[in-house]
C-alpha cells in the first residue's frame, strides 16, 4: 500500500513540473519571427591554374571530407614548366659558381698587376732619368769635340799659313831645309787633327742623336708604365665588380629557385581538393572544358555548422540580449531545437542592401526595420533530420 501511495505521489510531483513548465513556457516573455532561415557554410571551389579538365571524381550532393580530391587539370604543361624551371636553376647555380670562382682569381691578378705596374713606373722613370743624364753628357761631349775643332781648324790654318811664308824663303835658302821640313810637318799634322775633331764632332752628334732617340724611348716606356699603373690602379674596382657579378649570379640562382617553387605549387594544383568537408553542391564543369585561373567550379555546402538567421523587427529588441535563450521550430520537420542568442548585427538588413532605401525624401514612409540576430544551435540537428541553410524556420527568443 505504502508503495503505491509513492507512485502516486511520484505521477503527480511530474505532473505539476510538465505543467509548471509548459506554463512558464508558455506565459514567459518572449519574441519571435517567422522571418528566419538557416545558414551554413558554403565553401566555393575555385581553379588556380589554367587548364583543360582530365577528370571529375565527384558528383552532385556527394559528402566529401576534407582534402578530397575533387577535379584533374591536365599536368603535362605544368611538368614541362617544373623541367624547364630546374634547368634554369642548374644553369644559374653553374653561373654562380664560376662567377665566385672568378673573385679570388680576378682579386689575385689585379694586385699582381698593380705590383708589376708600380715596379715598371720605377724602372722606366729611372730609365729617363739615366737616358737624360746621358743626354746631357753627350751634348757636352759634342760642345767639347766643337771646341776642340775650332782649335784644331785655327792651329791647321795658322800651320798652313807659315808653311806658304816659309816657300819663298826656302826657295831663297834664307831657312833651312830643316825649318821647312817641320813646318811642312806641323801643317800635316795641325790639318790630321783638324780632320779628327771634325769626325768627334761627328761622332759626338751620332752619340746624342742615340742618346735623344733613348730617352724619347725611356719617355715612352715611362708613359706606357703609367698608363698601365692607372689601369692597375682600378684592382679595387675591378674586384668589386668581380663581386657585384658574383651577388647578381646568387640572386639569378634565388629567382630561378623561386621559379622552380613556382612551378611546382601551379603543378600541385592541378589537383583540386576540397578545402572543407560538406556536400558538393552547384557544380558547374564537364571533363575536357578549359577553365581559367579563379573560375568557380564548383560549392560545398557544410551541414555539421549550421546557425540560425533570425531578423526581427527593431520593436523587438529593446530587451534582446546575447545569451538568451532560444527555441528554433523547422518548419521541414515539425519539432523544435533548442539554442541561444550569440549576437545581434550592427546595422538593419537594409543598410546592407545593394540599394539601401533614401528616406531624405518628401514621400518618406515610416517602415519597421528588421535586425538580423544570430542564434547558435545547443546541440546540431540528427543525421536523419540534417538542417541544411536556406530552410525556413520560425525562432522564439525569450527575453526573460
Amino acid at each position: 500500500m505504502a508503495g503505491k501511495r509513492l507512485w502516486i505521489i511520484a505521477a503527480v510531483v511530474i505532473v505539476f513540473a510538465a505543467g509548471g513548465f509548459w506554463l512558464w513556457r508558455t506565459l514567459s516573455p518572449r519574441e519571435s519571427t517567422d522571418d528566419a532561415q538557416m545558414t551554413g557554410h558554403v565553401s566555393p571551389v575555385a581553379a588556380r591554374v589554367a587548364g583543360t579538365v582530365k577528370a571529375i571524381l565527384v558528383s552532385d550532393n556527394q559528402v566529401v571530407k576534407a582534402g578530397d580530391v575533387l577535379v584533374e587539370i591536365d599536368r603535362r604543361d605544368y611538368e614541362i614548366a617544373v623541367a624547364r624551371a630546374e634547368a634554369d636553376l642548374a644553369a644559374a647555380e653553374a653561373h654562380s659558381r664560376a662567377a665566385r670562382a672568378g673573385v679570388p682569381v680576378t682579386s689575385a691578378a689585379a694586385r699582381g698587376e698593380e705590383h708589376s705596374a708600380n715596379a715598371g713606373t720605377g724602372n722606366a722613370e729611372a730609365a729617363l732619368r739615366a737616358a737624360d743624364r746621358e743626354v746631357d753628357a753627350s751634348r757636352a761631349k759634342l760642345n767639347a769635340a766643337k771646341a776642340r775643332q775650332v782649335e784644331a781648324a785655327a792651329n791647321a790654318t795658322r800651320a798652313s799659313q807659315d808653311l806658304e811664308r816659309m816657300r819663298p824663303l826656302a826657295a831663297k835658302d834664307e831657312i833651312s831645309k830643316q825649318q821647312f821640313d817641320a813646318a811642312a810637318t806641323t801643317a800635316q799634322a795641325t790639318q790630321a787633327a783638324a780632320e779628327s775633331a771634325v769626325a768627334s764632332v761627328h761622332e759626338a752628334e751620332a752619340n746624342l742623336d742615340v742618346s735623344e732617340a733613348k730617352r724619347v724611348q725611356s719617355g715612352g716606356m715611362l708613359t706606357q708604365a703609367r698608363a698601365q699603373a692607372q689601369a692597375a690602379a682600378t684592382a679595387p674596382q675591378q674586384i668589386a665588380l668581380t663581386q657585384a657579378q658574383a651577388a647578381g649570379a646568387d640572386a639569378q640562382v634565388l629567382q630561378a629557385q623561386a621559379a622552380l617553387d613556382q612551378a611546382r605549387v601551379n603543378l600541385e594544383r592541378t589537383t583540386v581538393t576540397a578545402p572543407s568537408a560538406g556536400v558538393i553542391s552547384r557544380k558547374s564543369i564537364e571533363v575536357g572544358q578549359v577553365i581559367q585561373p579563379s573560375q568557380q567550379l564548383m560549392a560545398i555546402t557544410s551541414l555539421g555548422d549550421v546557425w540560425v538567421t533570425a531578423n526581427f523587427k527593431e520593436t523587438q529588441l529593446a530587451s534582446m540580449r546575447v545569451g538568451q535563450k532560444a527555441s528554433i521550430d523547422v518548419d521541414a520537420y515539425g519539432h523544435a531545437v533548442e539554442g541561444h542568442v550569440e549576437s545581434i548585427a550592427a546595422a538593419t538588413g537594409a543598410t546592407f542592401s545593394l540599394l539601401p532605401p533614401d528616406n531624405a525624401t518628401g514621400n518618406f514612409v515610416k517602415v519597421v526595420q528588421r535586425i538580423p540576430v544570430k542564434i547558435v544551435l545547443d546541440k546540431q540537428a540528427d543525421q536523419g533530420t540534417p538542417l541544411r541553410p536556406g530552410m525556413s524556420v520560425n525562432a522564439t527568443v525569450y527575453v526573460k
